[in-house]
């Protein structure tokens, strides 16, 4: 056999990969590219919360954990220097919002259009935070589940 050439299953020589290679390569290729941008959002995710003061970094820290349990699929990434999760389309689904960030009293989680949590036509959008308490986190933990959905 030389060099470019392989033999099929039924015994014909062909040159190179067949055309469902080619495909499956080229999905695997985004495969690990989309493995690897997840993988840089939740470093740069990481390093912002590291970058908090105290009292923002608990919540921070609480939220990625929540939104990483309730909503796998959203990944991790930095929007407008602040902690972000977005979906397959790259579209932020919710945010953090420190409340040293804009010298605020209260930091903000907060849902973008692309979250399904409508409820008529009127629902929140954006909760002010000063702490998490279990029945904070479970509330999150539901309204994260139901903007996925």
């Amino acid at each position: 056999m030389s060099e470019g050439k392989s033999t099929t299953k039924k015994g014909k020589t062909s040159k190179g990969f067949t055309a469902e290679e080619k495909a499956a390569m080229k999905e695997r290729v985004k495969e690990l590219k989309a493995e690897a941008l997840k993988a840089d959002g939740e470093k740069a995710v990481l390093e912002k919360i590291a970058e908090m003061p105290e009292a923002d970094r608990v919540i921070a820290e609480r939220l990625h954990a929540i939104v990483k349990a309730n909503a796998p699929t959203l990944s991790p990434k930095t929007w407008y220097g602040m902690p972000a999760y977005a979906n397959q389309d790259g579209k932020v689904v919710c945010f953090f919002t420190a409340a040293s960030k804009f010298d605020s009293r209260y930091a903000t989680l907060g849902f973008n259009e692309d979250a399904n949590l409508d409820e008529g036509t009127m629902w929140p959008a954006s909760f002010a935070l000063t702490a998490l308490t279990a029945d904070n986190e479970e509330r999150i933990s539901v309204l994260v589940k139901k903007a996925v959905s």
